[in-house]
């Protein structure tokens, strides 16, 4: 029974050596010196922020993507120590002993690292040649864009180290299927896809590119799965079933699981609080939190209040009054009431400050028992420094003439009677009896007389508003919008009926002692929407935003543009973001080669000209699509954006050309080349390209490191738009 202990146990595996030596030398490229310079080198500056940020558990926002990278940066600085104080406040400066540099850059050196033996399995994988595989790989470790941006504390390595992973995942799961479908090998590959989408997604939105082309042809491959009449239907289902919980589900869970981690770590207020509302900003240790908890819940007649607007865009501001009057006539010769201002200021004030007041009553203060606003109850509002009501008649706005003005009455004694009745309407309500309560109620405000709605309309007054935002009453609302909604955020009760005693009220700090919590759902919704409305802000360029770097999406393809990295401040020494020509122009070539042979084939194949056997054709139109969709996903979408864009946005895209290069050079030679004599020139050619390429990158390694002096002769032969000297002087 026990005879198996008898013989030795033993376990075999196959080891890829090229695998192991295209790693190793991926880590020497990447690692070797990786400290140097010790000193913050462009983007790095930014990021190395929010590791801050993270050290210290203090809440932000960014609008490059979802936390998962900061978070990996994070966890670098964790594990090297870094207690977070650094000055991240300009480029170049240098490093303080107790930040750890090693350990801040590893993750994007090992990303990079990695990349390389995962070009060659790519490659490998799609069925082509060792010499192809090994091809794609050494693109990979020489091209010098992909070296510095990889040695630095950034993300675009770690972007592409997960697109890969998942392109390679989803090859490897796929010809799993073709032998074993449902083993513990097929299981692992397909869960790591989705994995790998999701962290692509994670690190920033620019990942959603491939995970995009992940899924375009895994539902080709699922058709085709559906079409098979060798699979009985319960199969079939089991297998899209399969692949929708990997490709969708998980991905979202992990998604929302970054969220949740990134708001466990991050409880403290920070400066990014005013983005979010007033709930968030409560929910978080200090800042507001400090200021409400506590507070009263329930609103009542009497009680004294600042009302934010939901909205917060363009920026974050509260309902706002002062002593200045509207111009009797506006730069357009339209008149206006001349009543006292009404505006919405993005700034904490004590002119920020309201009373809601019972229309039948005379008293500002706070009845014993308090008597609770619900929905749909008739107020006032009373400014609590000028005490004048809130009030909207039917004269134009001043920005927006199609609204009605909104202001404080002043008594002219002329026929302008005030219209100061507003309706409150709680847009969260439960119920038609809910009670108007702090930071958790969105309420609206209806005027009484005209129907028309409290709204910002988000425009700057002129010079005679103070430049802040205008306030309106919308005649006729469009159903329910953010602009139109506002939340008690500040709230006590009203104690002095005496203007002189009522005004030291409102510049006192409220005494609290209750907290509230944001449940992370809310949370996290809040800030998905905050996310779209940054990405809708990013995309849209103003003329003043230029970057002395930036570039266009068409002058990356022709390398007309580099990035000045890092200057040293004593000599010549410098590190730029330029890529290897021979490398960028030989993938353009290879993807426009491929682009026109695939539709020659295809037209001729409608002609039923099958130029290619079935498995060949498959195994390109395969290549095709991971290769030449993967540039086209990750590249052709700029061209819709009108953001600020540089070099390295580029460099996904750059990848999967890379990847596409040696597959297009092996189907010329084993499908074009009809003679030996054609199939050695074309060994010549790749040789001699390959040897041009190396003596590129070994050319431009002092702008890649960044660890020579220069003299001027030097650094004018190396600039980018003459890098193609760099070839004529060698031949």
């Amino acid at each position: 029974m026990l005879g198996f202990l008898k013989r030795p146990i033993v376990m075999t595996t196959d080891i890829n050596l090229n695998v192991v030596v295209l790693t190793g030398v991926g880590l020497l490229s990447r690692l070797w010196r990786l400290t140097y310079p010790r000193a913050v080198v462009f983007d790095e500056v930014y990021y190395g922020q929010y590791i801050s940020f993270y050290m210290k558990r203090v809440f932000f926002l960014d609008d490059s993507g979802p936390p998962f990278g900061h978070m990996l940066l994070a966890l670098g600085g964790y594990l090297g120590g870094f207690d977070g104080n650094f000055l991240w406040n300009r480029i170049g400066a240098e490093y303080s002993s107790n930040v750890p540099v090693w350990s801040l850059r590893l993750l994007p050196a090992l990303a990079g690292a990695l990349s390389v033996p995962m070009a060659y399995q790519i490659v490998s994988e799609l069925h082509f040649s060792h010499c192809a595989a090994m091809g794609a790989a050494l693109l990979m470790l020489i091209e010098n864009a992909l070296i510095t941006q990889s040695r630095l504390m950034l993300l675009e390595s770690v972007l592409i180290f997960f697109n890969l992973l998942a392109v390679l995942s989803f090859l490897k799961f796929s010809n799993s299927q073709k032998h074993s479908p449902f083993c513990l090998s097929w299981w692992f590959w397909l869960t790591l896809t989705g994995v790998a989408c999701s962290c692509a997604v994670g690190i920033k939105y620019m990942g959603v590119f491939t995970y995009l082309l992940v899924l375009g042809v895994a539902t080709v491959h699922a058709w085709h799965l559906i079409g098979d009449r060798t699979l009985s239907n319960v199969c079939v289902f089991y297998h899209l079933l399969a692949r929708a919980v990997a490709l969708l589900v998980i991905p979202a869970v992990l998604y929302v699981l970054f969220f949740y981690v990134h708001l466990i770590l991050l409880y403290r207020s920070g400066p990014h609080d005013q983005i979010m509302s007033s709930a968030f900003q409560a929910s978080l240790e200090g800042g507001l939190a400090r200021v409400t908890q506590g507070q009263p819940l329930e609103v009542a007649f009497g009680s004294q209040v600042t009302l934010r607007s939901v909205f917060g865009k363009p920026l974050p501001c509260w309902l706002h009054s002062h002593q200045s009057t509207y111009p009797m006539i506006y730069e357009n010769g339209r008149g206006s009431s001349h009543q006292q201002q009404v505006t919405c200021y993005p700034f904490k004030d004590v002119n920020n400050w309201w009373i809601v007041k019972d229309p039948g009553r005379h008293q500002l203060v706070v009845s014993s028992p308090p008597r609770p606003v619900r929905h749909g109850d008739v107020v006032q509002l009373v400014h609590g420094m000028t005490t004048r009501f809130l009030n909207t008649h039917d004269v134009a706005a001043p920005l927006t003439p199609h609204s009605q003005e909104v202001s404080c009455y002043i008594d002219y004694n002329i026929s302008m009677p005030a219209q100061n009745l507003w309706r409150v309407e709680i847009v969260n309500r439960e119920s038609d009896t809910d009670v108007w309560k702090t930071i958790l109620s969105e309420v609206r405000f209806v005027h009484v007389n005209t129907s028309a709605v409290l709204k910002l309309s988000g425009a700057h007054l002129p010079e005679w508003g103070f430049r802040q935002l205008e306030v309106v009453g919308e005649k006729l609302p469009r159903g329910y919008h953010g602009s139109t909604a506002w939340n008690v955020e500040e709230h006590r009760y009203g104690k002095s009926q005496e203007q002189k005693e009522r005004e030291l009220e409102l510049h006192s700090p409220t005494q609290v002692d209750i907290s509230r919590n944001l449940s992370f759902m809310a949370r996290f919704s809040e800030l998905q929407a905050s996310a779209l409305f940054q990405w809708k802000m990013l995309t849209l360029r103003s003329d003043d935003s230029e970057h002395k770097y930036s570039s266009t999406p068409l002058e990356w393809v022709t390398l007309d543009t580099n990035i000045a990295y890092w200057l040293h401040p004593r000599t010549s020494a410098q590190i730029h973001l330029l890529g290897n020509v021979v490398i960028w122009a030989s993938g353009s070539l290879a993807t426009a080669t491929y682009t026109l042979l695939f539709l020659w084939y295809l037209l001729r194949r409608r002609r039923h000209v099958c130029d290619l056997p079935e498995d060949a054709w498959q195994r390109w139109v395969l290549a095709g699509a991971v290769c030449a969709g993967g540039w086209a996903v990750n590249y052709l979408p700029f061209f819709l954006m009108e953001k600020t864009l540089f070099l390295y946005h580029y460099l996904p895209a750059l990848t999967f050309q890379i990847l596409l290069l040696p597959v297009v050079l092996q189907h010329i030679n084993d499908h074009l080349c009809r003679s030996q004599l054609q199939r050695n020139l074309l060994s010549a050619l790749v040789v001699a390209w390959c040897s041009s390429a190396c003596h590129v990158s070994n050319a431009l390694r002092p702008l890649t490191y960044g660890d020579k002096e220069l003299s001027p002769d030097e650094l004018k032969a190396l600039r980018w738009k003459d890098s193609w000297d760099i070839l004529i002087r060698k031949n």
